[in-house]
């Protein structure tokens, strides 16, 4: 027999009492008026205490069914590890995107008309016509958008991603992308080159220097960089990723140490190219000045290696979670292609001086596609320097990934992070999980300004609507139940 001391209900009140308060406040009434100490706990019952949806995972918890689960999302993480992106080249989006067509706009988010754009995907899409010829003046374009004179489609439903407005109009320049994996069987992803912070046409601006600057990567930076890729070969950008974690990056708002390894490896090749010395300066100086001019690898690298991952029966893992600026919509790894919306969220962060919330657009962009991966906000810890732009504490940053390990399934192996003892990022965000301790993830941000024509007015932190969850949750328990 154990020689631990018993203690009846009599013994425990004869001496001082501490509770330990686990959020049943009325309970805490009585105690708190008697004088007692107490330890409060941050705690949320599953689900929120939600009937419906504990009741569902109940049901996904049942021993064969969950063991069915656990297989297919190790899968999707064994497809998704073994992915190996590689940047292939630029090319014109209308040549090499699948179904690119000359009347044709691609945008970022989960579906949507023109009636109900926000004001940045409003002056992308204006940007997008004058660019193309197709409009002389923002009030000609306007109406030719209103009238349906092109066609709205994602970018996600043509194997693209696009930052902000993520806007792709049939002309434009893009990087092609190439899985070299095994089991890569030539799958491609694509996203436009990044133009720069501020007044830029993926946050809405249209001026006449968003024009001329988005001609000069056309028609300047995007054949030289073709030119110098043909010299290089392939780059292996999942490798590029893991050294810009060790280097101070987070991979989707700090992206300095990720377009520094570029310039190195690109450099040397690209002074040899048959171009004009000035014009190679120039395209150096471009990138040179533009932090995240590697975002717009890193983007498509995710998203090539989530392509791969698709498609697996009964994985919980998501597979997607994109912006437009009036719906945010998730995607999962079973039910590739099927969109889960809610409202898109406001973004809580810094701004440039003479500009605050009030001038702000909700969240926008497929850039979510780095969380969904597991960098971005779920590497903040990587990355101490990101509060400066986006807002918070150093220990915030650890702390929000610490916390993004609770609603994944494993570690990355090659993306680590040095300040948590090279701990993996956290990695395949699990639906289950997400519902099961009520907590959303951690993206961080571009603020757009939410009239069209403006452009970036700040950074900031933010998180996906429930609705897209809670849906996605009915949805998956079904679809479990006819697999």
């Amino acid at each position: 027999m154990s020689d631990a001391k018993i203690f009846s209900a009599k013994d425990l009140l004869a001496g001082p009492l501490s509770v330990v308060h686990l959020g049943l406040d009325k309970i805490m009434d009585g105690a708190q008026a008697a004088g007692v100490s107490f330890v409060e706990v941050d705690f949320q019952p599953p689900a929120g205490g939600d009937p419906g949806r504990m009741q569902a995972l109940r049901r996904l918890a049942e021993p064969s069914l969950a063991s069915e689960i656990e297989s297919a999302n190790a899968e999707m993480l064994r497809r998704f590890f073994a992915s190996s992106p590689h940047l292939m080249g630029v090319g014109v989006a209308k040549d090499v995107i699948p179904g690119m067509e000359d009347d044709l706009f691609l945008h970022a988010g989960p579906p949507i008309s023109w009636d109900r754009m926000c004001g940045p995907l409003r002056g992308a899409v204006i940007g997008g016509l004058l660019l193309e010829g197709k409009a002389t003046s923002p009030e000609e374009a306007e109406r030719m958008a209103a009238t349906g004179a092109v066609r709205f489609e994602p970018c996600h439903h043509h194997q693209a991603v696009g930052p902000m407005a993520g806007l792709i109009t049939p002309s434009m320049p893009v990087w092609i992308l190439e899985d070299q994996g095994k089991d890569g069987q030539g799958r491609r992803s694509f996203c436009t080159l990044n133009e720069g912070l501020g007044k830029v046409l993926r946050y809405g601006a249209f001026a006449t220097e968003v024009i001329e600057r988005l001609r000069f990567m056309a028609d300047v930076m995007a054949p030289i960089l073709a030119e110098t890729l043909a010299e290089t070969g392939p780059l292996d950008l999942k490798m590029l990723m893991a050294q810009a974690l060790q280097m101070g990056d987070e991979g989707h708002n700090r992206n300095r140490a990720g377009t520094s390894l570029l310039i190195r490896a690109l450099a040397p090749a690209m002074v040899e190219v048959d171009r004009p010395a000035a014009q190679i300066r120039k395209v150096l100086e471009f990138i040179d000045a533009n932090d995240h001019f590697f975002l717009n690898l890193t983007m498509p690298m995710a998203k090539l290696m989530l392509m791969a991952a698709e498609g697996v029966p009964k994985s919980s893992i998501l597979s997607v979670m994109a912006r437009n600026g009036t719906d945010f919509g998730i995607q999962m790894s079973c039910m590739p292609g099927r969109w889960f919306v809610g409202p898109a969220q406001a973004v809580e962060g810094l701004y440039f001086p003479g500009y605050g919330p009030e001038d702000a657009n909700p969240d926008i962009g497929d850039s979510t596609i780095m969380e969904t991966a597991g960098i971005g906000g779920f590497t903040m810890a990587a990355a101490p320097a990101i509060v400066q732009f986006v807002g918070g504490s150093a220990e915030d940053a650890v702390a929000t990934t610490r916390a993004m390990g609770r609603i994944t399934v494993g570690r990355n192996p090659v993306w680590v992070i040095p300040a948590m003892g090279f701990l993996g990022a956290p990695t395949g965000i699990d639906l289950r999980l997400v519902n099961e301790h009520t907590l959303l993830p951690a993206i961080n941000t571009g603020i757009a300004h939410r009239e069209p024509g403006v452009g970036q007015v700040g950074a900031g932190l933010t998180l996906p609507p429930w609705s897209c969850f809670h849906d996605a949750l009915d949805a998956f328990v079904k679809h479990c139940q006819e697999v």
